[in-house]
């Protein structure tokens, strides 16, 4: 660590130590809160899916038209099919259907979703006077991420996986889903960038300069199995499934049983960190009161 590390590292230490740890507690306290709110939320999710029913598509359209009949409102339910182009449900174009499929330029898969993402990979040398350019370099480098994503993505549903022509189908609905996608990624390679004179200033300065560019390619591809978990209804008709803002997941890889393990763990871990957390900002914040208000 060098001196300018350190002397950022006793700066923050001696901010989180004053007022006898009032600082640290405060910080703790907030940090418990937060993890309150997360354990809250994680739980409600844990409940919803355990309670939401499992479905094949093929038997999507019947018990949904019999939970309509007895309540107005949307189910959350989970269903598990193969990926397709929306195109694929109109038998008669064929032109349609090749037209609304994606192909992968590097792997030359179909695909619903490819997602490109070219990233920056910057080095950092102390310079001639042995220091950085800034402090925000010291504290955190990654406030910064230095990379660019494009996604293309068209139109696709979930079938029943192995069945042709395709009778039963539900719509996947991805607007405003903010939701992780299970991607598979096809192409994954680092380009190294050569030096130039100007990289060479940079340098000499302690500015950061870019070493190599990580280019990445994943997509959904057609016929991939994967699990949709959402508010399940009909749109003209026709099962959809969109997302749910107040769960994790919406579509992946992970069955029902896995989507729950997951979960379970993630409740255990964060009500004992806010167990952990809370009691060490309470025993602080108990001590600096003492100090400040007691002893004084």
């Amino acid at each position: 660590m060098s001196s300018h590390e350190q002397a950022v590292a006793s700066l923050i230490s001696q901010l989180a130590l004053s007022f006898d740890g009032a600082v640290l507690g405060a910080a703790l306290a907030y940090a418990a809160l937060r993890t309150i709110f997360r354990f809250k939320a994680t739980s409600t999710a844990l409940r919803k899916i355990r309670g939401a029913p499992y479905f094949r598509v093929a038997d999507l359209r019947s018990l949904l038209e019999e939970d309509r009949s007895d309540s107005h409102e949307e189910p959350i339910v989970v269903i598990r099919g193969a990926v397709e182009a929306r195109s694929a449900t109109d038998l008669r174009s064929l032109k349609s259907l090749k037209s609304n499929v994606l192909v992968s330029q590097e792997s030359g898969d179909k695909a619903v979703i490819i997602q490109r993402t070219q990233t920056y990979i910057y080095h950092e040398w102390r310079g001639l006077f042995g220091w950085t350019s800034d402090l925000r370099a010291i504290i955190g480098r990654s406030w910064n991420k230095k990379e660019s994503t494009s996604m293309r993505t068209v139109p696709f549903i979930l079938v029943e996986g192995g069945q042709w022509p395709q009778s039963d189908f539900v719509i996947v609905n991805m607007n405003g889903s903010k939701h992780p996608l299970p991607l598979t990624t096809v192409y994954h390679q680092l380009h190294p960038i050569n030096a130039s004179p100007y990289t060479f200033l940079q340098a000499l300065f302690g500015h950061e300069y870019p070493v190599g560019l990580l280019d990445e390619e994943k997509i959904l591809p057609v016929g991939k199995e994967i699990s949709a978990v959402g508010i399940c209804g009909f749109s003209n008709g026709v099962p959809e499934v969109k997302a749910c803002k107040e769960l994790p997941y919406f579509l992946t890889d992970m069955t029902k049983d896995q989507m729950l393990l997951d979960l379970a763990f993630k409740t255990k871990i964060l009500f004992w960190s806010g167990v952990v957390l809370g009691s060490l900002s309470i025993g602080i914040l108990g001590y600096a009161f003492v100090r400040y208000f007691v002893l004084v």
